[in-house]
């Protein structure tokens, strides 16, 4: 018998900026050559679809801003306790559900702000954790123009990339500020994968930055 499919589950929307659609788009393409059924939501109540959820294996997520409701966020939870994978890029994953301290708990990380808007700067392998599958063989600084998160973060991640943000005449925070760019995260039985860089699409097509992106997926697939 055919070994069974995984499934994906694309969960994408809120604010346009981001371009969710677009973005998930290039992706898709990549599951579906790795043996997984594609499955497309636009609306958040999926994340309480108890049988949807218990047979997805990865939940790509690209949802900025916008908020869950309680049975939204303890279904998201609950099912990557149980072994679902959640992996996402930028705003779509840590610029999610502001207001929802079970959702911020789960990706370890919150968007802060991104000084200088669009610009050029560099995402800095961890020279500790250069053998990840999912950092392996990369340049040990990746250069990226786009929005640099300052992210808020917890030290339960596992941190495989960082940057550094600088500071400019008349900054408040008086010094440069280094803070995770790529992470994993264990919650229960299940993983999470975010890389910060992705506010555009052409970053997405930064080879670095969508190996990251591809091997961050399947990494963190049940």
């Amino acid at each position: 018998m055919p070994e069974p499919r995984k499934r994906a589950l694309v969960v994408r929307g809120g604010w346009d900026g981001h371009f969710p659609t677009d973005a998930t788009e290039r992706f898709i393409p990549f599951l579906k050559e790795h043996g997984y059924e594609v499955v497309v939501s636009e609306d958040l109540d999926c994340y309480t679809d108890a049988a949807l959820l218990a047979g997805t294996d990865l939940i790509l997520q690209c949802w900025t801003m916008g908020s869950l409701d309680r049975d939204q966020a303890r279904g998201l939870r609950g099912a990557v306790e149980s072994g679902v994978g959640l992996a996402g890029w930028h705003g779509g994953i840590v610029d999610s559900f502001r207001a929802s301290t079970e959702y911020l708990q789960l990706t370890g990380a919150q968007f802060a702000a991104h000084p200088g808007d669009v610009h050029r700067y560099t995402v800095d392998v961890v020279p500790a954790r250069s053998d990840h599958d999912i950092v392996r063989g990369l340049p040990a600084s990746i250069t990226v123009e786009d929005e640099q998160y300052w992210v808020l973060s917890d030290p339960h991640s596992e941190v495989l990339a960082t940057t550094t943000v600088p500071v400019r005449e008349g900054d408040p925070w008086g010094a440069s500020v280094t803070v995770p760019a790529v992470w994993t995260r264990r919650w229960g039985a299940g993983r999470v994968f975010v890389c910060t860089p992705g506010h555009h699409l052409p970053t997405l097509d930064v080879p670095e930055i969508r190996t990251i992106i591809e091997r961050g997926l399947l990494w963190a697939s049940r």
